[in-house]
């Protein structure tokens, strides 16, 4: 076990890997709905200094749960390989339409975060693949907990979507970091992807996140 350390540790390392997009180092951190993912990269996004985090919510449309690979590789991916900015814009949940183009420039490190970031179609491009390491049935608990009553429609069918998407495209079994939630913050070992040398345990206490 290795000394506790902070997140701060771990953006030292990421932002130290090389490239993987142009001159982007792009980080997905995967795990099942309502595990963390996005209060965990907000975390991670202040400790890199301030680096954009893009959700796949924002991707994503009611009709196309887990069908916006080629939406997302044209407008930003694409772009931010070839070192210019992408240009993209956000999925309105509430209007069911895309809301106002949305500009994002190279940076350093960029976060992914949603179901499906370390998909095979985006694996190729990850510097490191995270994987959120709560169980599946409190991470969906978390999730409907927090939408209400009034989404328990949409959860059933996204439950169902989410399972036939890891079925055929696990993200788990190829994730460099696996990442726990404690009582008092996170801890994070490596996972089955992870490269030797890596460090096999480091902890950060900064509180639980939310769902």
């Amino acid at each position: 076990m290795e000394p506790q350390q902070s997140l701060e540790s771990l953006a030292r390392e990421l932002a130290a890997l090389p490239p993987s997009l142009g001159p982007v180092r792009l980080i997905g951190i995967d795990g099942h709905a309502g595990s963390g993912k996005s209060t965990f990269a907000e975390r991670l996004a202040g400790a890199l200094g301030g680096a954009p985090v893009l959700h796949l919510d924002d991707v994503a449309t009611h009709e196309e749960l887990f069908g916006w690979t080629g939406r997302l590789r044209t407008q930003v991916l694409e772009p931010l390989a070839a070192g210019r900015a992408a240009h993209w814009a956000p999925y309105d949940w509430v209007e069911r339409r895309f809301g106002a183009e949305r500009v994002l420039e190279p940076a350093p490190v960029l976060l992914v975060e949603g179901v499906g970031a370390g998909r095979r179609a985006l694996r190729p491009r990850l510097a490191r693949l995270l994987w959120m390491e709560t169980p599946r049935e409190k991470s969906w608990g978390r999730g409907r907990n927090r939408d209400g009553r009034e989404l328990s429609d949409f959860w059933d069918g996204w439950e169902r979507a989410e399972l036939a998407h890891f079925s055929d495209d696990p993200s788990r079994p190829f994730a460099h970091t696996l990442v726990h939630q404690s009582g008092t913050g996170y801890e994070w070992t490596s996972g089955v992807s992870a490269t030797p040398g890596t460090a096999p345990s480091v902890t950060e206490r900064h509180g639980l996140p939310q769902a």
